[in-house]
């Protein structure tokens, strides 16, 4: 495996680390400060941060930004947007595991996406590797329930908008400065955010110093918008350049897994022998898209020696 590679797998890791273990902040912080409004601060704030760091340490950038780059940032942008707001409609007539499973369909999404959109054949041992991370999803989350709703169709849209979030980076990021890519994105979504929380949420509360005053709200945001957006979002606009979107998609299938972690030492939830089962599925499944192709070749080269004798 290139170097690159590892690195930008590795990094990516830390992403979806990231985004399962701020899981628990972000359901306390919006108890009091509604999704859309809440999402409209977060990603604000990561904006005003990476603005910040243009102009004191990557001024020599400034000039690289142009129409194309800002369309591509909005485009990227606007998909996060609708991910972040199908999953929160979705979860009014939804239950929490079921929009969990239904999300990372996502990981199934991609590679689907990435051939008929960007003409990029998965690799089989990508394929499989995510045949076996579906299958881990639906014991993690998803359990015996299987009736359907209409948040389970909302949510299934918010998959559909998370994936092509994660194919339409991969095809923009070789061609843009990672840091304007990130700002653009970011704003985008803080902007469509914030014209949603204006229609739909008593947005007024933003201006309630018991509510940013509060514990949950203040140390949601500030981790969130430092680490879960600023760079988590800058981390994978730079490192999926290096690696495929079914590899992405792969990797941040582990979220749900460090959400559970992170919940049984934070939220004192305890995890059931399916769900226990599903974790070790999606990581397998992760395994085997790191896996190179040659390996595969010689499996099936090996099965067919076998059958000869």
């Amino acid at each position: 495996m290139k170097k690159q590679q590892l690195l930008a797998d590795v990094s990516l890791l830390f992403v979806a680390f990231i985004w399962g273990a701020t899981f628990v902040l972000v359901q306390n912080a919006v108890a009091l400060l509604e999704p859309f409004t809440f999402n409209a601060v977060r990603f604000g704030l990561a904006g005003l941060f990476l603005i910040a760091w243009l102009l004191i340490f990557k001024r020599n950038i400034i000039s690289s930004l142009n129409k194309k780059l800002l369309l591509s940032g909005f485009i990227m942008g606007t998909w996060l947007f609708a991910g972040y707001a199908l999953q929160t409609f979705g979860l009014l007539y939804t239950t929490s595991s079921k929009a969990g499973f239904i999300t990372g369909l996502s990981v199934v999404l991609v590679p689907l996406f990435g051939f008929l959109f960007l003409k990029e054949t998965p690799k089989r041992f990508a394929v499989f590797g995510v045949g076996i991370a579906t299958i881990g999803l639906y014991l993690l989350t998803l359990g015996d329930s299987l009736a359907l709703n209409i948040g389970d169709v909302l949510v299934f849209f918010c998959a559909i908008s998370f994936a092509a979030h994660i194919v339409v980076t991969g095809k923009y990021t070789p061609f843009y400065s990672t840091l304007w890519l990130t700002i653009v994105q970011i704003l985008t979504v803080s902007l469509l955010s914030g014209i949603s929380a204006l229609i739909f949420e008593d947005w007024q509360r933003v201006f309630d110093s018991s509510v940013m005053g509060s514990f949950n709200v203040m140390i949601a945001l500030v981790i969130c918008s430092f680490f879960a957006t600023a760079i988590a979002f800058l981390a994978q606009t730079n490192f999926q350049k290096f690696t495929t979107p079914t590899r992405v998609a792969l990797i941040f299938a582990m979220e749900p897994v460090f959400a559970a972690i992170t919940a049984f030492f934070w939220a004192d939830e305890r995890l059931g022998a399916n769900a226990l089962m599903g974790c070790l599925l999606i990581f397998i499944g992760m395994i085997l898209a790191e896996l190179p192709q040659k390996t595969f070749e010689g499996l099936l080269k090996n099965k067919r020696s076998y059958e000869v004798k």
